[in-house]
């Protein structure tokens, strides 16, 4: 049994984008036909590149105004879709596809402060994640992103 919980993108403060098309720092949302795989970040799937429509706005998941406090862009299905739900293991088709989704652990303790990094690579991320948190108590959370475009995916929390 994984000791994390995955935790997307929420469909409440989805709603509150849909419904204003405006991110939280004052800037339009962007509606486009996807030209990449994203991920979505509230169902955590790819794209269907040139067939799905997708919203780009400005995220940040942090909660403490810091230095680390990073937002960036992040995408998610136009249309509505569920939450993530398989939540005590990594989303499986984002794990499967190293090659879309390069992936790095960033993690954070209790004062929002980056205490660790760690590139995935060819490492199982299940793995990685339980492993993290055994051996790092003062990790509160991590953060999934890709590695190369350093787009935030999602927030991993201990179970």
């Amino acid at each position: 049994m994984n000791k994390f919980k995955i935790v997307p993108l929420s469909k409440a403060y989805i709603q509150h984008i849909k419904a204003t098309m405006t991110d939280d720092f004052g800037n339009p949302v962007i509606e486009q036909l996807a030209t990449g795989l994203g991920p979505c970040r509230v169902s955590l799937k790819p794209f269907n590149k040139g067939l799905d429509k997708r919203l780009l706005f400005k995220h940040s998941p942090f909660e403490i105004e810091n230095a680390y406090n990073q937002p960036g862009p992040v995408f998610i299905n136009a249309d509505d879709v569920e939450e993530y739900s398989d939540v005590f293991r990594f989303p499986p088709e984002i794990k499967a596809n190293k090659q879309s989704f390069p992936l790095s652990l960033i993690g954070y303790n209790k004062d929002q402060m980056m205490a660790l990094t760690r590139l995935v690579g060819d490492a199982d991320v299940d793995e990685l994640i339980n492993e993290i948190f055994n051996q790092h108590p003062n990790i509160q959370y991590l953060h999934a992103r890709n590695a190369q475009a350093c787009c935030f995916i999602c927030k991993i929390e201990r179970a």
